[in-house]
């Protein structure tokens, strides 16, 4: 190319060459989060000339590594709303501890009127959850858990329900830290 194109002015560039704007950058950065779409919804808003469309999408991101979130996002396509959905989850990630392959004890998480009972569960069992629960399990890095839903079967209510189950729970050294205790006291 000649030399330095970045100078010129646009008047003095021949005719279908490009200015060199930098490096390219990739459309999204990699992420260390995997994301799964659990639901999405249309929903409408009655206006005076009709009804307005959006969807409104549920998205639960996790790291494999005891991390998990989720969120919603509503826009008038349903990429945009799973990307707004994706950035709420990031923002509400909470820390969960594991017990090898399960979680250390047995939790009961509520969100509405949606119960989730967690249990632990011996290595080789799998997730046994429903649906929604199953993708906050996975994405959480659980392999072993059983589970059961009662109340609600709402998407949002199940998730919300299970990450607040597992975000109560709480291993060995984090009790025995809270007590002023060692591990070994505690556990007797």
């Amino acid at each position: 190319m000649p030399q330095d194109m970045n100078n010129r002015k646009p008047q003095d560039r021949e005719r279908g060459e490009r200015r060199e704007r930098g490096p390219r950058r990739e459309r999204r950065p990699e992420s260390e989060f995997q994301e799964k779409m659990v639901s999405i919804n249309r929903v409408s808003k009655t206006v005076k000339g009709g009804r307005n469309m959006r969807f409104s999408a549920l998205v639960v991101i996790g790291d494999g590594k005891g991390r998990v979130g989720c969120g919603i996002g509503k826009a008038t396509e349903i990429p945009e709303a799973a990307r707004k959905a994706a950035e709420d989850a990031k923002k509400h990630l909470v820390n969960v501890s594991l017990k090898g392959t399960s979680i250390p004890h047995e939790a009961i998480g509520h969100y509405g009127t949606g119960e989730v009972v967690l249990l632990p569960a011996p290595e080789g069992t799998g997730v046994i959850a429903g649906g929604p629960a199953r993708a906050v399990l996975e994405l959480c890095g659980v392999k072993d858990i059983r589970t059961k839903s009662y109340g609600t079967n709402n998407p949002i209510n199940m998730v919300k329900a299970t990450i607040q189950g597992l975000a109560s729970l709480r291993n060995a050294e984090e009790v025995a830290k809270l007590r002023g205790k060692t591990v070994e006291e505690l556990l007797g």
